[in-house]
């Protein structure tokens, strides 16, 4: 099932920016792109799943979890905020690592706002590159100095302070994605700082993708939780069959990997981790569809995916 939506370059309505009227006072409708961006494992996926309200990107402890640029989309009566999680800045070692990077040029070239995520762990100097980039960017800056309920306030603000040197017209925000604090105050910054416009999108839409996408990341996430080493990232998903019936979803989803030997550790002894894999998803599925799913995982061996201009196309990657 495709969920419809409106992108942004197409027309709205008619055009104009229309004005709303709230409890007897009129005002004008806000609307704009608000693109996620940091380095892996500093908590974006956390934080824009807790900004949505939903589960749209897999969490893990894992870098390098997310892949494909996700939106999120958040309504209110005068606003609409498109977020748009993206994977970590990282230096490209194969194609697949530059596709995502891709994902993250194009959610800085894009944004209406900017909210960079760094946490309380990092070397704040790890990607001066891309500080540098935000320096010239013309749209506002939102910092957000995440993970500070595993610090201590004197760090907090040495950090802060450190941050407001490198990034002078950055509005900082010391938060915990996982806890859930500051995050009111985060959100009225951002509602406060979008472009005056009408909705991108119908106001019934929370995500651009669809449920066979969503599929195909829940039962990846489950292999980012169940194995070790090189296995994760050397997997890709891919919804082969969705049919949705009275009663359930009958789904099959085929594990690509990229050797012979990855392909028996996926599959496990008696193909027990294989089965473990298939129920966490099921379980999650059924819990995120709100129906029964009937899931069969098939794995296949492809040893050229990651490098494979075609392949990376065909499983959804803009190369």
């Amino acid at each position: 099932m495709e969920i419809p939506y409106r992108r942004r370059d197409q027309p709205s309505q008619n055009g104009s920016i229309p004005l709303i009227y709230i409890m007897g006072e009129t005002k004008r409708h806000r609307a704009g792109f608000v693109n996620i961006i940091g380095n892996p494992n500093v908590g974006k996926s956390t934080l824009m799943n807790a900004l949505v309200g939903e589960k749209l990107s897999i969490v893990t402890a894992k870098a390098q979890t997310t892949r494909h640029r996700i939106m999120g989309i958040v309504n209110g009566d005068d606003y609409q905020i498109v977020y748009s999680d993206t994977p970590g800045i990282l230096k490209p070692n194969y194609r697949l690592q530059q596709s995502m990077m891709n994902f993250v040029e194009t959610a800085i070239g894009d944004a209406d706002i900017i909210l960079y995520v760094t946490d309380t762990i990092e070397k704040g100097d790890k990607n001066e590159e891309w500080i540098s980039k935000l320096k010239n960017i013309q749209c506002p800056i939102i910092l957000v100095i995440n993970k500070i309920d595993i610090s201590s306030q004197e760090q907090v603000l040495e950090l802060m302070g450190w941050w407001k040197e490198q990034l002078p017209n950055a509005i900082i925000f010391p938060a915990s994605a996982q806890e859930k604090f500051n995050l009111d105050n985060i959100f009225d910054t951002i509602v406060a700082n979008l472009p005056y416009a009408p909705a991108w999108y119908d106001k019934d839409v929370f995500t651009d993708k669809n449920l066979r996408f969503f599929a195909s990341e829940i039962v990846r996430e489950k292999i980012f939780l169940n194995y070790k080493e090189e296995i994760p990232y050397s997997c890709e998903v891919v919804i082969e069959e969705f049919k949705e019936g009275a009663e359930r979803y009958d789904i099959s989803a085929v594990i690509y990997v990229m050797r012979d030997s990855q392909k028996g550790i996926i599959i496990g002894k008696g193909g027990q981790s294989l089965k473990k894999v298939g129920t966490q998803a099921r379980i999650e599925m059924e819990d995120f569809f709100q129906k029964k799913v009937f899931l069969r995982l098939f794995v296949k061996v492809d040893a050229d995916w990651r490098e494979s201009k075609k392949e990376l196309r065909k499983f959804g990657y803009e190369y």
